[in-house]
């Protein structure tokens, strides 16, 4: 009773937004048993209509469409993943270093994340990406980076407003050591908008390795991207075709579905009642 009681105060957005995440996380763990086809497999002639043996059709190559979009979930899902995790650690941990310590550490910090900031992320990245290649290590390195700048600053800026507090100078005069402070008595302060602040930062992280990979520069072929396979099947669109809206709308609708349970997260966060 008490967990159909808390159902039912979720707003409408929030259990659609769950429904799709956790449907497209089962999709891209188990790819490997839900695609009827390979990868990479040629099945048939480049551009077949949907239906019969191909349920949505063939792309340019002749390579079943569902089954790409199938392996997409898993490539672009899985690198934005591990992308954000990366920036998030990153940009974390250096932003509460920054309010902890104070001083030279929290200006030379700041000053360096401001530099990186003023540069365009997605030109920064073009950039980065042209000099020291396409890789999907690289693409990860290069887009975690860019994005835990972001992560500095809001982490930065919520624990300011922890470190300030009687029981962290009371820590202090203890004598508690940083690792104490951060672990003990900020991180769970501000734990609340740094959870938030993740799935914001997956949402633009997955846009961004889409909008590489549609570019060129992103997760390269014969591996199956979401934002490659728009580019790859853009021509069908001239033809009336909408098969290049298909991975374009999984990417949507996965960002606005995110979006619907983050601002969940931030309502119940702030304490407002609706």
């Amino acid at each position: 009773m008490t967990t159909l009681a808390s159902l039912r105060k979720i707003p409408v957005t929030a259990l659609f937004g769950m429904a799709m995440i956790a449907i497209f996380a089962f999709t891209a763990i188990f790819a490997g048993w839900l695609a009827p086809y390979g990868e990479t497999e040629i099945v048939g002639m480049e551009f077949e209509p949907w239906g019969g043996e191909f349920l949505l059709g063939t792309d340019n190559l002749g390579r079943d469409m569902l089954s790409r979009l199938i392996y997409g979930a898993r490539n672009s899902i899985g690198i934005a993943l591990l992308t954000t995790i990366i920036a998030f650690v990153l940009g974390t941990a250096l932003g509460l270093l920054a309010a902890v310590l104070g001083g030279w550490t929290d200006q030379a910090l700041s000053r360096l994340i401001d530099m990186m900031i003023a540069i365009p992320s997605l030109v920064f990245a073009l950039l980065l990406l042209s000099i020291f290649g396409t890789s999907i290590g690289m693409l990860i390195l290069i887009i975690a980076v860019l994005e835990m700048t972001r992560v500095f600053r809001l982490s930065r800026a919520v624990a300011m407003d922890v470190v300030v507090m009687d029981y962290v100078e009371a820590a202090r005069l203890r004598g508690e050591g940083l690792v104490w402070l951060v672990r003990r008595e900020i991180l769970p302060n501000v734990t609340a908008p740094l959870v938030a602040e993740f799935g914001l930062r997956f949402c633009f992280t997955f846009l961004a390795v889409s909008a590489l990979s549609f570019l060129g520069l992103g997760i390269q072929p014969p591996t199956a991207d979401w934002g490659s396979m728009v580019r790859d099947n853009a021509a069908l669109i001239t033809f009336g075709d909408i098969t290049p809206l298909l991975p374009a709308g999984c990417i949507a609708l996965l960002t606005v579905s995110i979006n619907f349970v983050v601002d969940w997260m931030l309502h119940r966060a702030s304490g407002l009642k609706d």
